[in-house]
């Protein structure tokens, strides 16, 4: 084992301002480092240097779809912009962080992997910019309604499960035009939010402008469910089990694939270990017999090194009866496993 990674846990209840506000608050520190660490890292993983002020419009253009789309969610972030001290902007750019990347053609060994039966949705979380230390599980709510969301560094939303037994994931997916609109990790938190099950999550989501492709993995204790976006089109696969990983499966959307070569063999290789892994678990398999299959390579993608590339920064396992979540941070073959329940 490694020295355990810092994950933040914040409870942020109450209404969006005042939420945004505590988790704000909460990670003040954190969140001004990250922005001062070369704008967020894009700096560290873009060709071309970028600043809060040359992404002013852009920013605005998002934060004006989310406003209009998901309103809650925009007072959230004006409330974290002034519990953590940041501007407007700052707050914005950290849920906007992977759209002002946009496509990434360099060679790429992994982008998450992610597989749900009833009952249970697992994951790794595959990403850039050494993102594991940025880890916060947060648990976040008003009324009756909870969540459990798997947060990096000021994200209102990533991954979670709610109250209701709901639990979202998701995949990177490349296609189509990029534009203003909701980043899908605050659609996924807005799911959370207002969605009870995989079939009301769909309806909810077909409702949204997503700011990007991407594909959302649903499950409850009856059924799961994949969604693939491009644009304002949808493709909704249901069944017992669901696995994806980040090339296109609908047959309709394959050819509006832009997945460069090298990341698409990547992925095929992850989804049939992971398709013939879950076939081998049992129905009810323990939390800690699914981080087995997650910490498996080719499923975890190691540290190479280089700050541009695609890694497993964590493993994930939400359980969807006893809305829990567990969090392996950081190389899941090298931690111990934490739990959060509501």
């Amino acid at each position: 084992m490694t020295t355990p990674l810092p994950v933040a846990h914040v409870i942020a209840h109450g209404e969006p301002y005042a939420a945004g506000f505590a988790h704000g608050a909460a990670l003040k520190e954190q969140l001004r480092d990250f922005l001062d660490d070369g704008v967020a890292r894009l700096n560290h993983l873009l060709p071309t240097a970028v600043s809060v002020a040359g992404l002013s419009g852009t920013l605005a253009a998002h934060r004006a779809e989310i406003a209009r789309a998901t309103p809650h969610l925009a007072d959230e972030i004006t409330g974290l912009a002034a519990g953590a001290g940041l501007t407007l902007d700052e707050a914005t750019l950290l849920q906007l962080r992977r759209e002002i990347m946009g496509y990434q053609r360099i060679p790429a060994r992994g982008d998450c992997t992610t597989y749900a039966r009833p009952g249970v949705l697992a994951q790794t979380v595959d990403l850039n910019g050494n993102l594991d230390d940025r880890i916060a599980v947060l648990e976040v709510g008003h009324g009756d309604r909870r969540a459990l969301v798997l947060s990096f560094a000021g994200l209102l939303g990533y991954l979670g499960v709610n109250s209701h037994g709901l639990a979202v994931g998701l995949n990177l997916v490349l296609g189509g035009r990029w534009g203003p609109g909701v980043p899908p990790y605050l659609a996924i938190r807005h799911l959370l939010d207002t969605a009870t099950s995989v079939e009301s999550a769909i309806a909810v989501l077909r409702a949204l402008p997503l700011a990007s492709s991407r594909t959302l993995v649903l499950a409850d204790a009856a059924t799961t469910a994949w969604v693939e976006v491009i644009g304002d089109e949808y493709r909704v696969t249901t069944g017992q089990e669901s696995v994806h990983t980040n090339h296109f499966l609908a047959p309709d959307f394959t050819t509006r694939d832009e997945l460069n070569v090298f990341a698409r063999n990547s992925s095929l290789r992850r989804l049939r270990a992971a398709e013939t892994g879950l076939r081998a678990l049992p129905a009810n398999a323990h939390p800690e017999e699914h981080f087995a299959l997650l910490s498996q390579p080719p499923i975890c993608v190691g540290d190479d090194g280089n700050i541009r590339r695609e890694r497993t920064v964590c493993a994930v396992v939400l359980d969807t009866k006893n809305r829990a979540l567990f969090l392996r941070p950081g190389d899941p073959r090298l931690s111990r496993t934490r739990s959060f329940a509501l």
